[in-house]
């Protein structure tokens, strides 16, 4: 039987861990549908150099730091993930830019690169602000040098922390006119899910959309 199509749009940045449990949580609705995703790449913290930067370096309190990581390892335990420690961010600009190269190869290999992004920051703690852990990335999955020199050729991709890439300003465009104020958001049909993603609410949305309730 064929699965009816479902297209959704999801803005999310690679440093952001609830992108990585929305990412899993998507999952329920391939049982369901032919999903069309398209990623908007919007790099949440421009600011934030490429070497790393300790938390502890950031503007948050420790109230609020403690009840983030609580909500994180419950969603994580959830989804039998088991995270490494997050004590650093990083600028995640090189590696938005890589996967969204990477689309231009196919969604096979779109969704490996993705995915290992993904997992290597949260899974295995390694610096994807580090062009060479990047390139270590592409290969083990074999990305051509070609893709590596596409995604980097604009002119802002090391920064200035103001700028923004040509080929993710239509996304942060794109935010701005749906009025995102948080990553990761889910727009499917005219609804708009934003945080800890339940995978209730992504039914919900999706069946509403399919039932014709959303035009």
């Amino acid at each position: 039987m064929t699965k009816p199509e479902l297209k959704i749009s999801i803005v999310s940045d690679y440093i952001c861990p609830f992108c990585y449990i929305a990412h899993k949580r998507l999952q329920c609705l391939r049982e369901h549908y032919t999903l069309r995703v398209r990623w908007c790449f919007v790099e949440i913290h421009p600011e934030t150099p490429a070497i790393g930067q300790a938390i502890d370096e950031l503007n948050y309190t420790a109230q609020y730091w403690s009840a983030l990581m609580e909500n994180l390892n419950r969603v994580a335990e959830e989804e039998q993930m088991t995270l490494a420690p997050l004590d650093f961010t990083t600028n995640s600009r090189q590696a938005l830019l890589l996967a969204e190269s990477c689309k231009l190869l196919g969604p096979d290999v779109f969704n490996a690169v993705h995915e290992r992004l993904f997992e290597a920051y949260f899974i295995d703690g390694q610096n994807i602000g580090d062009e060479q852990v990047l390139r270590k990335i592409g290969a083990e999955l074999k990305i051509p040098e070609q893709t590596f020199k596409k995604a980097w050729a604009d002119p802002f991709t090391k920064g200035p922390k103001d700028s923004v890439p040509h080929v993710l300003r239509p996304y942060q465009q794109y935010a701005a006119s749906i009025s995102v104020k948080s990553v990761p958001t889910f727009v499917i049909g005219d609804e708009l899910i934003t945080g800890v993603v339940e995978r209730s609410s992504l039914m919900t949305a999706a069946e509403k959309l399919h039932s014709g309730n959303i035009l």
